[in-house]
């Protein structure tokens, strides 16, 4: 009998992840970008992502792939310039 495909999870990866005992962060993280990598590009993944906590809601609180996946959907801050010569005022 084999499983339908998931469509928010269609390789299982995230979900094989909450099942191995003893998982460290590093781990989770790892699963995390071959997951993402093996999304669809116009997948909306924060939505994804929200739909994944809601799942695996049950899931302790601090499981490595739960934190992952909470740190998925906070916004990287924008770059800034640390300086260097471009950054200098010119005469």
């Amino acid at each position: 009998m084999t499983r339908a495909k998931d469509p928010i999870d269609p390789r299982g990866l995230i979900r094989e992840a909450y099942r191995i005992e003893g998982i460290s962060a590093p781990e989770c993280r790892s699963i995390f970008f071959d997951w993402a990598l093996g999304i669809p590009v116009d997948s909306n993944t924060d939505e994804m992502v929200r739909a994944l906590l809601a799942r695996y809601a049950d899931e302790p609180a601090d499981h490595p792939m739960t934190e992952t996946l909470k740190a998925a959907l906070d916004k990287a801050n924008a770059p800034r310039r640390r300086g260097g010569r471009a950054a200098r005022a010119r005469d």
